[in-house]
C-alpha cells in the first residue's frame, strides 16, 4: 500500500512528516510518497545519516507551502504547486491509496472536497476523531468541519460514524448517541429535536443502533461508541476535553512533586500515570479521518511529532483497508431526505443531486 504524505504540513515540518513516514515504512511495510520541497526533504534524510532514499520511499517535488495564515477556502487554488494540492492530485489520479497531512484543516477540507470530491449524495464531509472515553474510545462526528448543520447532515454523520466505529474500532452495532443538553427527545434546539426524529427512524429501521440523546458527561464516561454533533458544538466538546486533560496532567504533576513523600509515591505509580498520559494523547491516534470524501484522507494534528505522523500513516492504512467508503457509497440512499423540487426544477436546497 502506498501512502502520500504532505511533507511540508504542520508545525514541525518537514522533520516530523519525513521521519514519521520513514518509521511507518519500517514498522508497517508501507510505501510512501513524500510531497514537498525536495531539497528540504533530502536534508532531513542526510541529517539522519541517509545518503539515499530508503526502499519504499519516493519524493514528489512541490515548491509551495500552504501556510496557516492563508485563506483556507482558496489556498489550494492560489498555490497550485503546494505540497497539499499536489498530494491530493496524486491521490485523485491513483498514484497513492491515501493522503496524510498535518497542515491547515480548512485548506485540507476545501481541497479534498473540490479535488478528490465527496461521495455522491453526501452533503458535507466531516472530521471524525476517536476521542478517549470510558469504553475505550468513541468517534466524535463532527468536530469542526461544518459549524452550521441541518438535521440531514447529522443523520449522515451518524451513519458514517457508525461505519467507522464498526470497521476501525471493531464495535459491531456501535451505540450512536446525539450530543445534547439532556436525555429527553424534547431537549435542545430545533436542530437536535429534528435530528433526533431522523435518527430514531433510522434506528427503528435497524440501519443504525441509535440509543438517544447523550450528555457530554455520559459521552466521556463511555455511554456510546459514536457521538453525533454539529461541528460547532463538537469542537467545543473536543477542546474542553483537551483542556481538561492538560489541566489534570499539570495538577497531578504538582501533587507528586510537592515533597519527598509524594515524590516517592509518584515513582510507585509512574507506570499508571504514563499509561493515563498515553490514553489521553492525540499522538497515539495519529489523526482524524475525513469521512464523506471519496478517497481516504487523514488530518494529523498541526503539532504532530514523528511518532504521531507514523500513527497517522497507520490510521490511513486501516482506513483504506476498512471498506468504510464502500459502506457509505452503498448506503447513501438511506442517509438522504427526499428532495423537494421547485416549479423551475431546482432543488429547494439549491443542490443539483
Amino acid at each position: 500500500m502506498k501512502i502520500i504524505v504532505d511533507a511540508m504540513g504542520g508545525d514541525n515540518a518537514p522533520q516530523a512528516p519525513v521521519r514519521g513516514a520513514l518509521q511507518a515504512v519500517k514498522e508497517y511495510g508501507a510505501e510512501v510518497i513524500l510531497v514537498g520541497r525536495g531539497e528540504e526533504i533530502l536534508k532531513v534524510l542526510h541529517e539522519d545519516g541517509l545518503s539515499d532514499l530508503p526502499p519504499g520511499v519516493e519524493i514528489t517535488h512541490a515548491d509551495q507551502v500552504v501556510e496557516m495564515c492563508d485563506n483556507p477556502a482558496t489556498a489550494f487554488k492560489e498555490k497550485k504547486n503546494s505540497s497539499l494540492t499536489v498530494g491530493l492530485k496524486l491521490l485523485k489520479e491513483g498514484a497513492g491509496d491515501a493522503f496524510v497531512s498535518a497542515g491547515s484543516t480548512g485548506a485540507l477540507l476545501s481541497a479534498a472536497t473540490l479535488l478528490t470530491k465527496r461521495i455522491k449524495g453526501i452533503r458535507r464531509a466531516s472530521l471524525a476523531p476517536v476521542i478517549p472515553t470510558g469504553n475505550g474510545g468513541a468517534v466524535l462526528i463532527d468536530c469542526g468541519a461544518t459549524a452550521e448543520c441541518t438535521p440531514e447532515f447529522l443523520l449522515q454523520f451518524a451513519f458514517m460514524g457508525s461505519y467507522y466505529a464498526d470497521r476501525v474500532l471493531g464495535r459491531p452495532e456501535p451505540k450512536v448517541g446525539l450530543l445534547n443538553i439532556g436525555a429527553e427527545p424534547s431537549k435542545g434546539t430545533d436542530l437536535q429535536r429534528e435530528a433526533y426524529e431522523l435518527l430514531e427512524k433510522a434506528g427503528n429501521e435497524g440501519r443504525i443502533n441509535f440509543v438517544g440523546n447523550v450528555e457530554a458527561r455520559e459521552a466521556v464516561e463511555g455511554a456510546v461508541d459514536v457521538i453525533v454533533s454539529d461541528g460547532y458544538s463538537g469542537n467545543i466538546f473536543l477542546k474542553a476535553m483537551e483542556g481538561t486533560a492538560l489541566f489534570l496532567s499539570r495538577e497531578i504533576k504538582k501533587m507528586f512533586y510537592k515533597n519527598l513523600k509524594t515524590k516517592v509515591a509518584g515513582l510507585m505509580v509512574k507506570g499508571e500515570i504514563d499509561g493515563l498520559k498515553k490514553v489521553m494523547s492525540s499522538n497515539e491516534v495519529g489523526g482524524t479521518a475525513l469521512l464523506g470524501i471519496a478517497q481516504p484522507v487523514i488530518k494529523a494534528h498541526g503539532s504532530s511529532d514523528a511518532y504521531a505522523i507514523k500513527n497517522a500513516v497507520r490510521q490511513a492504512i486501516e482506513f483504506q483497508k476498512s471498506g468504510i467508503i464502500e459502506d457509505i457509497t452503498e448506503n447513501v440512499a438511506h442517509m438522504r431526505l427526499p428532495v423537494k423540487k421547485l416549479a423551475g426544477g431546482n432543488n429547494v436546497d439549491g443542490s443539483d443531486d
